[in-house]
């Protein structure tokens, strides 16, 4: 499993790790309506899943600014943040930052989606940091678990990954 920290501080990650070449696995989290989505909703799209911490945070932020701003230039490529955020606060935040260009989803009521891709941290039930792309066939064919949840990940690469994706 990844070692990660935040904050410095070693967490636990519950679930297993999932790497290139692994099936995705679905999962269900709520929109910011509170309509249950699921991976399979995406079926035949790349989809960049972008993890975050809580958006209400800086990097949190700046990493779901930076890619709703790529979103328009990565081609059939589903751009999707997942986070812990209740999805009236995913809602509102993404009002007021005007991001229109990628899908908020909520994690918040099962969890389902931190255990299955190995990004629950048990200290806090939050997700840690974590980019996945996943190809239309629901093979993942990139994985970067952020060693510290305080970091950005590595946008150039993720990016890179999605557009060559298929």
């Amino acid at each position: 499993m990844a070692n990660v920290t935040f904050k410095e501080n070693p967490v636990t990650l519950l679930g297993n790790e999932l790497s290139a070449g692994d099936q995705a696995p679905d999962f269900t989290v709520l929109t910011n309506d509170l309509q249950e989505a699921k991976l399979s909703d995406y079926e035949g799209k790349v989809k960049l899943i972008s993890v975050v911490p809580s958006i209400d945070t800086g990097v949190c932020s700046e990493q779901t600014q930076r890619f709703n701003k790529e979103a328009e230039n990565i081609g059939n490529v589903q751009v999707l943040t997942i986070s812990m955020d209740l999805p009236f606060a995913q809602k509102r935040w993404r009002e007021v930052n005007k991001v229109q260009e990628l899908e908020m989803l909520s994690d918040h009521r099962d969890a389902d989606f931190g255990e299955k891709y190995g990004v629950l941290i048990k200290e806090m039930r939050l997700l840690s940091r974590s980019i996945f792309v996943v190809d239309s066939q629901n093979k993942i064919t990139y994985t970067e678990y952020v060693s510290e949840n305080t970091n950005h990940p590595d946008y150039d690469r993720a990016l890179q990954e999605a557009k060559k994706a298929k």
